[in-house]
This record gives structure tokens, C-alpha cells and sequence, in this order.
């Protein structure tokens, strides 16, 4: 099988877009908002198939070197949870949260995207939040990753592990930074999450993904 270096060191199957981080191979790295982005750790080439150890936190099968366990956030470099940052929210009453879903022509325009074109007609998609917990990444078989919230046919900026959104007991959705290449931005904010970092999203509050993808959120 043909192997592809990205601007990030990373070793990719894909010869188009890292299928590490999302960065573009064979020109500048990829799509990056002009508040500085998360550099990506370089990580060992993850052969197909391969399963790591088990997350001490959830007990997942780590995919390959991830730094970031898929289903909790668990940090395997420095051993923590994703850490909340602010005051949560009041409660919110029980019921079925969804989220808007857009390729966001604004959020594009910040975002330096050599040889990257927005998509023509993409139009809207109503996501269905289903708890406890859904990813956010793109889907690969080689990587082992198979986010509930797909990107790898709609954003080439979003990496494979890019973010976890999780209801906690109060009902408040946290959005966290699973060390994504690009960034995870909320709302108008400048300066993306750190990586582990967790945030509590109200209704209204966008997420910023990827180089143009935005998820609108919606309190029942």
C-alpha cells in the first residue's frame, strides 16, 4: 500500500488529505484559522486493524497512538479527563437536543485554504444528538474510526478525532478539543480549545469545526 507524508509528519494512506490530521498533502498545511491552531503530535503509523490498549477511564480500545480515548476524552499522555473550564449552565429541561449542520460560508472565510474550494448547494442537516456521547472526526478504516457525526466526505479540514460532545447529568452538552489539527471553535471565540479542553454549550451556540463546517445547537 502506497504511503503519503503531509506536511505534519504524519504517515497517510490517502494522497489528497492526511488521514491523520486532515492537513493537505503536497501543499501548505491545511486549512487554519488565523487565531493560532493546536500543532499536531506526531504519532506512529497505525497499521490497519490495529488495537491498542484499553482506555483505565471506559475501558475503549485505544485506536492505535490516538493521544485521546474516542468515547470519553481520556488524555493517555497526561492521564485526565477532559477538564471544564467555566461555570456550567442552569439545568436543562429532559428532552432530545439537536444540531444544525452546514458548510458556514463566514467560518470559511477566516480559514486560509490553499487549493480548497466551499462547496456549491450543500445545504442544511438536522443531526440528531444521541447520549450519551457523539463524535466528531471522519470515518476511517484504516485509523479505526467511525465518528457519529461524519466529515470525511464534507470537510477535508477536520481530523479523524477532531471532537466529542457529551450530556452530562444536568442534561448540558460539553463540547471537547480531542487535540484536532484545525481547532474546535465556539461561537465568535478567537483562540480555539486546547486540546482536552471541555466547553458547556446553551442553545443557539455554534461549533466550529474543520475549514467550514458548523453545528448550530438546539436545547429541546
Amino acid at each position: 500500500m502506497s504511503s503519503f507524508t503531509c506536511p505534519n509528519g504524519h504517515a497517510s494512506t490517502e494522497a489528497d488529505y492526511c488521514d491523520t490530521c486532515g492537513a493537505k498533502i503536497g501543499g501548505s498545511v491545511a486549512p487554519s484559522s488565523p487565531a493560532s491552531a493546536l500543532p499536531a503530535s506526531p504519532a506512529s503509523p497505525v497499521s490497519p486493524g490495529s488495537v491498542g490498549e484499553e482506555c483505565p477511564h471506559c475501558g475503549t480500545h485505544r485506536a492505535g497512538a490516538a493521544r485521546f480515548c474516542e468515547d470519553c476524552g481520556y488524555d493517555h499522555t497526561t492521564g485526565k479527563l477532559p477538564q471544564l473550564t467555566e461555570v456550567l449552565p442552569e439545568p436543562v429541561a429532559p428532552g432530545q437536543w439537536t444540531a444544525t449542520m452546514f458548510a458556514d460560508a463566514a467560518y470559511f472565510a477566516l480559514n486560509v485554504a490553499d487549493g480548497v474550494t466551499f462547496p456549491a448547494d450543500s445545504g442544511e442537516r438536522l443531526v440528531t444528538l444521541a447520549p450519551p456521547q457523539v463524535r466528531i472526526g471522519r470515518a476511517s478504516s484504516a485509523k479505526g474510526t467511525t465518528p457519529e457525526i461524519d466529515l470525511a466526505d464534507s470537510d477535508p479540514g477536520a481530523s479523524h478525532n477532531h471532537a466529542l460532545l457529551t450530556l452530562n447529568i444536568d442534561g448540558v452538552w460539553l463540547v471537547t478539543d480531542l487535540g484536532s489539527t484545525n481547532g474546535t471553535y465556539i461561537n465568535d471565540d478567537e483562540q480555539p480549545l486546547t486540546a482536552g479542553q471541555s466547553r458547556a454549550l446553551k442553545d443557539g451556540d455554534q461549533v466550529h469545526v474543520g475549514i467550514w463546517t458548523t453545528l448550530t445547537m438546539h436545547a429541546p
